[in-house]
């Protein structure tokens, strides 16, 4: 079964960024260097379109990757 965009944002978004919520996370990275910061927030923007433009079957694919290799 594959999982929903929404889960596997979900998923994505623990493993990332752990318990820190993905806003708090750029704010903390703006907080240390703005230039950092900035990109931060880019990056962000970025995981966000890939996950809507991104098919569920490749995102579940991609997370059962992550997973196997991080356990």
């Amino acid at each position: 079964m594959t999982l929903s965009k929404t889960e596997a944002k979900q998923l994505l978004e623990r493993l990332i960024f752990e318990e820190t919520h993905p806003q708090d996370w750029v704010q903390d990275i703006w907080g240390l260097s703005p230039f950092l910061g900035d990109s931060a927030a880019k990056l962000l923007d970025a995981f966000e379109a890939l996950i809507e433009c991104c098919p569920e079957a490749q995102l579940d694919n991609l997370l059962q990757s992550l997973y196997k290799d991080r356990f």
